[in-house]
């Protein structure tokens, strides 16, 4: 064998040897890879848990807002009967028997007045509001129908007499009015959402 026979062969050999050895960068590249990925997945969980403790945070207030508010519910439908008696003694009250009522007789019904208003202001400071939706389209959401009244000039389907107000806590209904419908007139054209359309949940009967 000749020496530049053997040159051959030995360059062959180390190319080949070269070849099937991965280079130091290729080998470098590995691990550098492998942490790329593994913080990228880190990065991945971490944002991933941020935003599940920011929606269970809004969860917990929204949770906390809604008991606060709504814990007063059976208090507040209680308080609605006091306020009913209270209107029904006013309405009792005839102009008449008002202009000729004694100093005494007057004083007491400024009195029951001034109770009903301070009252109603007690309950809408604790997320209860009193609603009349004269001359509104009637809502099932809101409103009991308790009779209907023949009457051409008024659009059918719309309240023409509010025989009891109704009541709102938040969004919700705790009292729906009680109303007369009007019947007979002309189809009713769509209107604007009454004053008590936020809240869609049918009334609480419980």
């Amino acid at each position: 064998m000749t020496d530049q026979t053997a040159r051959v062969e030995d360059d062959g050999q180390e190319t080949a040897e070269t070849a099937a050895r991965p280079s130091e960068e290729a080998q470098a590249a590995v691990p550098s890879t492998a942490l790329e990925r593994e913080h990228a997945e880190m990065k991945d969980r971490l944002l991933r848990t941020l935003a599940e403790m920011e929606n269970l945070r809004k969860r917990t207030e929204r949770e906390i807002a809604d008991s606060r508010l709504y814990s007063v519910t059976s208090f507040a439908r209680d308080l609605l009967v006091v306020a009913d008696n209270m209107r029904r003694a006013l309405e009792a009250v005839t102009p008449e028997l008002r202009s000729t009522a004694e100093s005494g007789v007057q004083a007491l019904i400024d009195g029951i007045e001034l109770t009903e208003r301070e009252l109603l202001k007690a309950l809408e400071k604790n997320g209860v509001r009193q609603f009349t939706p004269q001359g509104e389209k009637f809502d099932p959401n809101l409103h009991q129908a308790m009779f209907e009244i023949p009457d051409a000039t008024v659009p059918a389907g719309n309240v023409v007499q509010v025989v009891q107000p109704g009541y709102l806590i938040g969004d919700r209904v705790l009292r729906p009015a009680l109303v007369a419908v009007s019947k007979g007139g002309p189809k009713a054209a769509p209107n604007a959402p009454s004053n008590g359309n936020a809240a869609k949940e049918p009334a609480d009967k419980s």
